[in-house]
């Protein structure tokens, strides 16, 4: 997938607009005017307003959080796969040791540095961010939910 701009730690967060600026504030703008009717108009159908409101909406980001545990579940297998072809015996033993968030982080991670990055996680512990900040070579994710 070609993209205009090279992807590196500083921007490789991603938004969704459809779901970020459409779906989740619609979302709460019926949960909000769904309550405002329930207080000026008490009666069943506000009330089923306000539930159908919320309803509506966990729907929306239960949805977001499976098609994004899914894609980590992915990652991780693909990381623990890359890491077992890349890194010396001495370390293939210790890539259950890294915890799902250094594994996601290391992602970015080109392969030439990918094996020095993952001992440095499992003998430092470092966070994902710390793993991210690090990578000198990024290597784009441009399919990420």
């Amino acid at each position: 997938m070609a993209e205009a701009k090279p992807q590196s730690f500083a921007n490789h967060a991603k938004l969704d607009p459809p779901f970020h600026f459409v779906l989740a504030p619609m979302g709460l703008v019926a949960i909000v005017l769904s309550i405002i009717l329930l207080v000026r108009q008490p009666g069943i159908g506000s009330v089923l307003g306000v539930v159908l409101s919320v309803v509506v909406v966990m729907t929306a980001l239960r949805a977001r959080v499976y098609a994004l545990k899914v894609q980590d579940r992915v990652i991780r297998l693909e990381e623990r796969m890359r890491l077992a072809m890349l890194l010396p015996e001495a370390g293939k033993a210790r890539i259950p040791e890294l915890t799902e968030g250094q594994l996601i982080a290391l992602r970015f991670a080109s392969d030439g540095e990918l094996p020095a990055l993952a001992m440095r996680a499992l003998n430092e512990g470092l966070t994902k961010k710390q793993i991210k900040e690090s990578i000198q070579n990024w290597r784009a994710d441009y399919f990420r939910v």
